[in-house]
């Protein structure tokens, strides 16, 4: 149904496949007997059940041994025995819920939740499937198979074609919901590998199907060695003969399964219904069955399973992880307890089991829950960016990050030059001063520049001592140089000074050829200039 869609009124729509879980929160003495309040998890509903209703549970055909807490008939409203019992209880409950099967039964369903599991849906598929042969009557039901299977709104029959009495067919009724189609694919057997649909035909509530009955049954029959006619918690719950099937089955069915997985891919078909129960095996041929599930809005059997694997979000990759829990199970006898796994018990091959850790693995899952996300979270150390400009280059587009590069080359070709250079001059300066390289920790000692200029000139002129660093050494000559500048400037505005033929080659190598000449005026040198 679509989230805007608005449900029909006085029919509620519920999905089987959602497990219940059972709590039991108190007890009271009434009269002569003791209530148990048990809350049951579909949403939060209180339901008072007497002790006689726990053992009128009919599981006794499963086969377990379950852990109902015996009665007593002396002493049965003391205290301490009553808060005994109800441990038991939870604990009979727990076994019960937790078992895929049990919980999924009708019994433990009206058990647990009476209100939404009071209809008697065999007979709601009798009287329809009777007023569908009203109209084709060829058609005659023999018996209706009860419990064959494990869904509680799907009803089996055994029918037989008047035309051909001799040959025994499956009727299968299914109740409809509101996510499902109005036509079913035919020519099912024109497609290898998928059990033919003889008939089908639907209504707004329900559908109806009919197919070849197999007296060999599925491949979970083949694999538990049971009677397929049998009840499915009889068969199912605690088979005695169950074993894996032998390497050469093993890989002879499961090409079969896949390529009839591939045909329905590519004929644009979902299946997500794929386990034991749907494939039959007839004369060493496996075929699907109940390929129209998807379409009649039946929710898969797999369904709480693959849910909660973020990875798992296509339809394909649906029919993958189905295909590693069918795998399994043909492999070891038993399907999987839970999904991820990671030991495997022994096994005929370990391709098997590589193609089992390829699928049913952690890695493989890839299990995104919303605490798993936090606590991923938490762990990231994000790098931050102290500048905006290294912010803004690592967001930028590619084109930007390209123009970026080219002019960091040409910025570290220039600061490269720039540091020959001042290589050159502080090798002057020593060679002419007598002064040696400054030290990291102690700064260099003053030094007197001289420079013969013509005219009234001040021979000579103390200059501010170099900073600590010998990279900015040259720095520090210019700032002397500017202070020289503002003090002639100050005294001639107007005049011109010349710099002798013996200086202008230490002032080219300190500032650049560009810059000075043989006849300089000093008025006309700007301190964007210098630095």
């Amino acid at each position: 149904m679509s989230f805007l869609e608005k449900p029909v009124p006085g029919r509620l729509l519920l999905d089987d496949t959602v497990p219940l879980t059972a709590v039991i929160e108190a007890s009271q003495n009434l009269q002569s007997h003791t209530e148990y309040i048990i809350r049951v998890q579909r949403g939060v509903s209180s339901d008072n059940s007497w002790y006689e209703h726990f053992s009128c549970l009919p599981l006794q055909v499963c086969g377990i041994s379950l852990p109902l807490p015996p009665k007593k008939l002396i002493g049965n409203m003391d205290r301490e025995f009553i808060a005994e019992r109800q441990r038991g209880l939870q604990t009979y409950l727990d076994t019960v819920t937790q078992h895929p099967l049990l919980s999924s039964s009708l019994a433990v369903k009206k058990f647990l939740d009476p209100n939404n599991y009071s209809a008697n849906y065999t007979e709601i598929a009798l009287q329809q499937v009777s007023m569908f042969f009203r109209s084709d009557p060829k058609w005659e039901v023999l018996e209706p198979l009860r419990d064959m299977g494990w869904r509680i709104r799907k009803k089996y029959f055994l029918v037989k074609n008047k035309e051909q009495p001799k040959e025994r067919y499956l009727l299968s009724w299914v109740s409809k919901t509101k996510d499902s189609y109005h036509c079913i694919p035919g020519k099912q057997s024109l497609i290898p590998y998928l059990c033919p649909l003889l008939f089908s035909s639907t209504s707004e509530s329900s559908a109806l199907l009919i197919r070849p009955f197999s007296e060999k049954g599925s491949l979970r029959d083949h694999i538990c060695k049971v009677k397929p006619r049998e009840s499915y918690l009889k068969k199912y719950c605690n088979p005695k003969k169950s074993q894996g099937l032998e390497l050469s089955h093993i890989k002879l069915y499961g090409r079969q399964i896949l390529e009839g997985l591939r045909l329905l891919h590519d004929a644009g078909v979902f299946f997500g219904h794929l386990h034991t129960c749907n494939v039959l095996v007839d004369d060493g041929v496996c075929r699907l069955m109940d390929v129209e599930n998807g379409m009649l809005g039946i929710p898969s059997a797999l369904r709480p399973a693959f849910t909660q694997f973020r990875k798992i979000n296509t339809t394909e990759s649906i029919d993958v992880f189905c295909f590693g829990h069918l795998l399994y199970e043909m492999t070891y006898g038993q399907p999987p307890d839970s999904v991820p796994i990671e030991q495997y018990p022994p096994a005929p091959s370990t391709a098997v089991v590589s193609v089992l850790q390829s699928i049913l693995s952690t890695e493989a899952c890839k299990i995104h829950l919303f605490l798993a996300v936090l606590k991923e979270a938490r762990s990231l150390k994000l790098h931050q960016h102290r500048r905006l400009t290294r912010a803004q280059s690592h967001h930028c587009s590619e084109e930007e990050k390209k123009r970026r590069k080219i002019l960091a080359r040409k910025k570290s070709r220039h600061s490269a030059y720039e540091n020959e250079e001042d290589a050159s001059v502080r090798n002057n300066n020593n060679s002419e001063f007598g002064c040696s390289s400054p030290s990291l920790f102690h700064p260099s000692p003053l030094f007197n520049v001289s420079l013969p200029l013509a005219g009234k000139w001040p021979q000579s002129m103390m200059l501010p001592p170099p900073c600590f660093t010998a990279g900015a050494e040259f720095l520090s000559l210019k700032a002397s140089l500017l202070l020289l500048q503002t003090y002639l400037l100050s005294l001639w505005p107007n005049s011109s000074i010349f710099v002798s033929s013996d200086h202008q080659t230490f002032l080219q190598k300190a500032f650049g050829s560009s810059i000075w000449s043989r006849s300089f005026s000093w008025s006309a040198l700007s301190l964007s200039t210098m630095m």
